[in-house]
């Protein structure tokens, strides 16, 4: 396969990118070069080669979750523009349906 001037363009209008001259036939240039390395792969031989899902065999360790108290709720709301005894005091930003 070989990247036209058509493909290019038809690439950079998904993008949304546009691509003229100098700057076009470079793009076409590396697209060319991409697939031709592709086409490289397709010279090894995969056969009874399993897919590969994960990079390694390791698995994640996790550690618990475990609940402690990093700040007040007094200090948390020190510094809020906005604030009653005990929230955040924010605009409304949703809307009822019914109270219009």
């Amino acid at each position: 396969m070989d990247i036209t001037d058509k493909t290019v363009d038809e690439l950079a209008h998904l993008a949304r990118l546009q691509f003229e001259g100098e700057e076009k036939e470079r793009i076409k240039k590396d697209l060319n070069k991409i697939l031709s390395f592709m086409e490289k792969l397709n010279e090894l031989n995969t056969e009874g080669v399993e897919p590969l899902i994960y990079m390694s065999e390791e698995m994640n360790v996790m550690r618990n979750d475990e609940k402690k108290k990093t700040i007040t709720q007094k200090q948390a709301l020190k510094n809020a523009p906005k604030a009653d005894s005990d929230y955040f005091k924010v605009p409304k930003v949703l809307k009822n349906p019914d109270s219009e």
